[in-house]
């Protein structure tokens, strides 16, 4: 490919002239990476007829519901807060392996009642292509609701998607991924507003220490930590190790385990007897 194709700016005008097609949308907006960048392109494309909706959520740490408010202000686009709980979804906190499958079910049904109501065309979310290998139940339910990828219909992939925000300056350019913190808890344990909470105060405070991308894993009484290799170097050189045990053991953890594998998306998955792709 040559040309248009690579060029970030091209690529964006051509995202905005694809939505400029639609009457009017609703834009299902966490503030992460992929998700701003179909906000920014729909209220680029449609003005007033878009309508960015964050679902606030027990698997959603307030912290990243409070920087998609202040970025969809940033953005120009139209925005609401839904309050939405995941452990009210018949199935989902006993946490089987289609959990995000009846997570989205539901989130989407209520976002596509809500486009009705507000006589708004299409439902748009933020899948990328880059996603179609991974394993994405909540995808399966979006192609039931008929909820419309963007980024997947014109061949996005996660490279493009941060070139664009960088060109566009939108600050989430580099933010690094952000599953809901239900994928921190193993397929088969329940899944209660106490661990979420217990895990999003542990990530919080870690992230104080200056860690941006990490997972605190769930198991029981034991926190196993993933952070990327070059930050577990860090932790030894730096001597944060005794740091980094108070501050996870403050939020309730009896024991904290440093995974020496380093962070790696989808790493309760090897609990599956199938184990697909990754998932968080």
């Amino acid at each position: 490919m040559t040309g248009r194709e690579h060029d970030p700016r091209a690529q964006i005008d051509r995202l905005a002239e694809h939505l400029a097609r639609l009457e009017s949308a609703l834009v299902a907006f966490s503030g992460g990476a992929d998700s701003t960048l179909v906000a920014w392109a729909a209220g680029a494309a449609l003005g007033d007829r878009a309508l960015a909706v964050t679902a606030r959520s027990e698997s959603l740490a307030p912290a990243e519901g409070d920087a998609a408010r202040e970025l969809a202000r940033r953005i120009g686009i139209r925005h609401e807060e839904i309050a939405y709980s995941e452990l009210d979804v018949p199935g989902y906190a006993e946490n089987p392996p289609n959990r995000c499958y009846l997570c989205k079910g539901e989130l989407f049904r209520r976002l596509a009642a809500l486009a009705r109501e507000r006589g708004l065309e299409a439902v748009l979310d933020g899948t990328n292509a880059d996603d179609l290998g991974d394993y994405r139940p909540g995808r399966q339910a979006g192609e039931e609701l008929s909820i419309r990828s963007p980024l997947v219909e014109l061949g996005w992939t996660k490279p493009a998607i941060r070139d664009a925000l960088r060109l566009l300056d939108l600050p989430v350019w580099d933010k690094p991924s952000s599953p809901c913190l239900s994928s921190r808890v193993p397929y088969g344990e329940p899944i209660t507003a106490e661990k979420l909470q217990q895990v999003g105060r542990a990530e919080a405070a870690l992230r104080d220490l200056g860690f941006r991308e990490l997972r605190v894993r769930h198991h029981g009484s034991v926190a196993r930590v993933e952070l990327p290799r070059a930050d577990l170097a860090r932790v030894l050189a730096d001597g944060l190790a005794d740091e980094i045990v108070a501050r996870v053991r403050a939020v309730g953890f009896a024991f904290v385990a440093l995974d020496l594998e380093g962070l790696r998306s989808g790493s309760l998955n090897r609990l599956l007897p199938t184990r697909p792709t990754k998932e968080g």
